[in-house]
């Protein structure tokens, strides 16, 4: 006799990522250009499958087996090197080779499309991906943003060097990207950077230590240094790329001095450098580093920003999974007002940083077509996201662990796999103090937050009023709170105001995406207004800690259904 298997469990292997979450293929209908969608929607659906099931076992393996480093060959001969488990390589095909995540920006070529894809293109497929695998999510960005700024400044002679294969979909002939950048004295001050760079024979060689490297072993390396009598802080630096071969195939003149033991992104190797008269390659005009080096840093924040939002949502759907499979003294989890109350302060900041990550996506478009508008609004979006996406994700990934219970304590799962890697969010590229100092300075320098405040205004003009204008008034204040904030004696604020600044931007956001989807999905054009006045509600307006709270709505319910799906669980092959 057959005995049924109960399931205490529930597991979501098997489902398809995309499919899982009703309204994405809604709002792609908002942030993709129309004659991409039908080339676009079959890679996402692709993904998804990849992301329920085999990539999520790849990430498992890859987190269990770090990367090492092996410093000679059995002869006792140099032969610096990283061992990368062949689970972290199979990642790397997938993401770099078969769906060409840090090409499409660059090149034509990706899924057939002739010319370079829509900034949304990367960045929905990444938001997919990074539901499976982080740490390899540091690498892809890195060697997109190295591209963009090695386009934008780099000589005719390095571009013809070395684009076709920082942009190639052949693992052979890849080359991976990298930034180097932090030092033992200057981690957040840029300025007290102390790589020298010397002019010695015709060559740029660099001399100094960097202290926490990711994808150590890259190809290609971008990397601040001082010239020689090249003066004080950030406008005595320059910027050059360092390459990890040269052309004669030799290994350049540095040496990777150990891996970090991380709490986070184990999967990923990042390592300490020592250079030692590596040769280098000025990039743009010497001076100018740290200006340029900002548009790399800028990319990775935003890529930071679409990881953190990704991140939640993947601990969302997953709460939701649980919520809709476990039943608890006879009732399903989601049937309890408790659990309900949770499941929403989940979904509130996952939607809002997936608003705040793909708008921004949207203005990096108009931006690099050459909207001066839209870059200094890109300008503050960018630290804004990069603040406050990353922190929410680390509360959000916590509460999920806490609705799968104990077993989201086990590392079979992929609960504490996601915590380790949403920490990180907050610490790299800025940490939260520097991230919201640099809000204030493009609101107080860049006349950003008069383009941010005039933007979102715009936005505002195709709401329904009787959302826009709470909204309108809560941009008031947050405006008027970043200007105080923006001045020298009042620095204290500058993270409450950032914080302000990005929740009635989500709100707008959340609003405009609604009466944009109003003749496209209704239900999801209903849940993205009542989003935008939760935010309003527990975000933006003050509310008595001690008042007993209002009643659930009789929405929410019908509002959490929505936001997940089950389907149909079939495993899918990266081959």
């Amino acid at each position: 006799m057959t005995q049924a298997i109960h399931q205490n469990v529930p597991d979501s292997r098997g489902m398809n990522a995309f499919r899982a979450d009703p309204a994405f293929d809604a709002l792609l209908s908002l942030y993709l250009p129309q004659d991409l969608r039908p080339v676009l929607q079959p890679q996402l659906d692709r993904m998804g499958a990849l992301v329920g099931d085999r990539l999520e076992q790849l990430a498992l393996r890859a987190d269990k087996n770090p990367p090492t480093l092996s410093l000679r060959d059995r002869t006792g001969a140099p032969a610096e090197r990283i061992e990368k488990h062949p689970a972290y390589e199979e990642l790397e095909r997938v993401a770099f080779g078969e769906f060409g995540l840090a090409a499409m920006s660059h090149r034509g070529g990706v899924f057939g499309v002739p010319d370079r894809l829509h900034p949304m293109a990367k960045y929905a497929l990444v938001y997919l991906f990074v539901q499976a695998e982080f740490g390899l999510c540091c690498p892809l960005s890195m060697t997109d943003s190295l591209t963009r700024t090695l386009r934008k400044f780099g000589s005719d002679d390095l571009k013809a060097r070395y684009l076709q294969q920082l942009t190639s979909q052949d693992m052979d002939s890849l080359f991976q990207g990298a930034m180097f950048m932090t030092e033992q004295a200057a981690g957040s001050d840029v300025g007290a950077i102390e790589t020298v760079a010397r002019q010695q024979n015709g060559e740029w060689r660099l001399y100094g230590d960097k202290w926490f490297c990711s994808n150590p072993d890259a190809a290609l390396a971008m990397v601040l240094a001082r010239p020689e009598g090249g003066g004080a802080g950030t406008g005595g630096l320059s910027l050059f790329l360092l390459p990890r071969h040269l052309h004669d195939g030799s290994q350049n003149s540095y040496r990777i001095l150990r891996l970090k033991d991380k709490m986070g992104t184990k999967s990923m190797a990042s390592g300490e450098i020592v250079l030692e008269g590596a040769v280098a390659y000025l990039v743009g005009q010497p001076g100018q580093g740290f200006k340029q080096m900002t548009d790399m840093i800028n990319m990775s924040r935003l890529a930071n920003g679409v990881r953190s939002a990704g991140l939640m949502r993947r601990s969302v759907a997953e709460a939701l999974f649980i919520a809709r499979h476990r039943t608890a003294f006879g009732k399903l989890l989601i049937d309890m007002p408790l659990m309900r109350r949770q499941l929403a302060k989940m979904l509130v900041p996952a939607e809002q940083g997936r608003s705040m990550v793909f708008h921004t996506a949207r203005v990096l478009d108009a931006a690099d077509r050459g909207d001066d508008a839209m870059a200094r609004v890109l300008r503050i979006l960018t630290p804004l996201v990069k603040f406050r996406t990353c922190r929410d994700a680390r509360k959000v990934a916590g509460d999920a662990m806490e609705v799968r219970g104990g077993c989201g304590y086990i590392e079979e799962w992929s609960d504490a796999r996601v915590l380790r890697d949403a920490h990180l969010g907050s610490i790299w590229e800025g940490t939260s103090n520097i991230v919201a100092l640099d809000v204030a300075r493009a609101a107080r320098r860049e006349n950003a937050l008069e383009a941010l405040n005039d933007y979102l205004r715009h936005c505002l003009t195709q709401v329904a009023p009787d959302l826009a204008t709470p909204i309108a008034a809560a941009l008031d204040r947050a405006v008027s709170l970043m200007q105080v904030a923006a001045k020298a004696d009042h620095v204290a604020e500058t993270r409450r105001a950032a914080s302000a600044l990005y929740h009635v931007a989500s709100a707008v956001f959340l609003g405009w995406e609604s009466a944009g989807l109003g003749q496209v999905d209704a239900a999801v054009a209903q849940d993205r207004a009542r989003l935008a006045r939760m935010v309003l509600d527990h975000r933006l307006h003050a509310q008595d800690p001690l008042a007993p709270a209002q009643a659930e709505p009789d929405w929410l319910a019908d509002l959490l259904i929505r936001a997940g799906r089950d389907t149909d669980k079939q495993p899918a092959s990266a081959a």
